[in-house]
């Protein structure tokens, strides 16, 4: 029986712009993230994020994140959930653009314990998404973490950590805010159209981290280079997710994405 919290739909105030007019599409439920952040050079970012987005600087730097960890009732909606594919790890690599006045996260890959959702996605969204060997279990009040990727571009991550301190809200003109309170992904359809993704949570409930990361070569298929621990650390326990069907962001097009253009 699904736990998710569709009272999310009640707060919205923190939101940077209104909720989509349109129904919702997907439920998610995040748990025990690792939010690993690191300053990278502008130029390698550049290269690497198509044309069509801007890289969204904080006071002029760019950051990348990788970020860790387990999903539950991961359905669509008036969709009952599948056990086997309705909760899984997963582990992504991302970046921060913006189209316009809408800032969202870009997604340099995804890797997933679920080949079936990750082909899924893949094939709908033209999103990055990798079928992954994975493992997460609890670890003195932490998390144990390993990932490794089963086909080509090869990429491994392998860490332990854990929250430190209490949870807090960002404020709104922070370094947390800026990598965390993001309402939209963007990324091209299979023709090389941009689109934008809206999703809904409430504001993170975040706590400082540390974590010890024994391996990490996610950013290597992406010639992006990170060097040394990660500047930022941040956990969040838990965060219920609604997404939205994916929109067009040229000239403000609010029409859904095809299928057969994604």
């Amino acid at each position: 029986m699904s736990d998710f919290d569709y009272s999310i739909l009640e707060s919205t105030a923190h939101r940077p712009w209104a909720l989509p007019s349109e129904p919702w599409l997907m439920t998610q439920s995040w748990h025990d993230l690792l939010f690993a952040h690191w300053r990278v050079d502008v130029s390698q970012v550049r290269r690497a994020v198509p044309s069509s987005f801007e890289i969204d600087l904080f006071h002029g730097e760019a950051w990348l994140g990788v970020v860790p960890f387990h999903m539950t009732n991961v359905g669509l909606r008036a969709t009952p959930a599948l056990p086997w594919i309705s909760a899984f790890p997963e582990l992504n690599v991302r970046t921060y653009v913006r189209v316009a006045d809408k800032a969202g996260v870009y997604f340099f890959s995804l890797d997933a314990a679920r080949w079936l959702p990750a082909a899924a996605a893949r094939t709908v969204l033209n999103l990055p998404y990798y079928a992954a060997d994975m493992m997460i279990e609890p670890d003195r009040g932490g998390v144990r973490y390993e990932s490794a990727r089963r086909a080509r571009p090869a990429a491994q991550f392998v860490a332990n950590y854990e929250p430190c301190g209490a949870p807090f809200v960002a404020s709104q003109d922070s370094i947390e805010y800026f990598l965390t309170e993001r309402y939209c992904l963007f990324h091209q359809s299979r023709r090389g159209r941009p689109y934008r993704l809206d999703i809904h949570h409430r504001p993170w409930p975040l706590q400082n981290a540390r974590a010890s990361i024994t391996l990490n070569t996610m950013t290597v298929p992406i010639d992006v280079r990170i060097e040394g621990e990660p500047a930022l650390l941040h956990f969040a326990r838990r965060q219920d997710v609604l997404a939205w069907a994916p929109v067009g962001c040229a000239r403000g097009d609010r029409r859904t994405i095809p299928a057969e253009d994604q």
